[in-house]
């Protein structure tokens, strides 16, 4: 068991104590993004399951990649809060509140939002030169693919949680969630999985860009490391050169009236 803290600890020690410093000054205020998403999200599919409301959320919110680029562009950031029919939406819930909100602790929400849509855009992207590639390409899609809904707000976790674990050095749990997606992509080989990847891929590309850039200053998960890191102290004094004279301090004249280990007194 204490493997398994001092794992735990080396693994999601950095990110725990930056959301929590954040949480337990703000609170709730702290995920304002966050709090907003999952409101969004339970609304679209509360409407979206009805009868009146499964069109004006398809029209306002579903992606495709058959649409023009223009009304997918557009489409795009609703996207993000619109969840897939076919999954439970309590699982998607679930990833907003927790990756979402971690992300917007540790980050702030605006890098949040950027990286998030950033993820999105590269999986709707995707599809369109994959289509384009055709099913004889290995990153090709069959045209039929062209009528199904994109992802959803699944591509922006998904790279939200690489980002996080990236920038933190939770390396094990970016190779768990890289390694989750290439097991759907072979067992169901859907178009889901490959814009997951499509987003992960662009994802760890900004990674790679924001190391570049920024180094050790905005890799928070470094400096942690590095504060705690012991610094040397002084040294022992450097021994005297053979045959030289040890260097004397000259005295110190004392002034009538002035006695030893006081100051010179005060003129009247």
């Amino acid at each position: 068991m204490r493997t398994v803290a001092r794992w735990a600890r080396a693994e999601w020690g950095p990110l725990y104590g930056a959301a929590r410093a954040c949480l337990s000054e703000r609170r709730w205020w702290a995920v304002p993004m966050t709090v907003g998403a999952v409101c969004l999200t339970s609304v679209a599919q509360i409407v979206q399951n009805q009868a009146w409301g499964y069109r004006p959320v398809q029209d306002i919110g579903a992606v495709r990649a058959e649409d023009p680029l223009w009304l997918a562009l557009l489409r795009t950031p609703v996207s993000l809060f619109v969840p897939a029919l076919d999954l439970p939406v309590w699982g998607a819930l679930a990833q907003i509140l927790l990756v979402l909100g971690l992300a917007e602790l540790c980050l702030g929400w605006w890098r949040t939002l950027v990286i998030a849509y950033a993820a999105t855009l590269a999986g709707t992207l995707y599809a369109r030169v994959g289509i384009a590639l055709g099913p004889g390409s290995p990153f090709g899609l069959p045209a039929a693919d062209a009528r199904i809904v994109d992802t959803g707000p699944s591509a922006a976790v998904v790279g939200l949680a690489v980002f996080l674990g990236w920038r933190y050095r939770a390396y094990a749990t970016v190779a768990a969630v890289i390694a989750a997606i290439v097991v759907e992509v072979v067992l169901k080989n859907n178009l889901a999985g490959r814009e997951h990847l499509a987003a992960i891929a662009a994802v760890l590309a900004l990674c790679a860009v924001t190391d570049a850039v920024g180094g050790d200053r905005r890799h928070p998960a470094r400096r942690h490391h590095a504060a705690r890191r012991p610094h040397p102290g002084p040294g022992p004094a450097r021994p005297a050169a053979p045959g030289s004279r040890p260097r004397r301090t000259p005295p110190v004249s004392l002034t009538r009236g002035e006695k030893p280990g006081h100051g010179r007194k005060p003129a009247p």
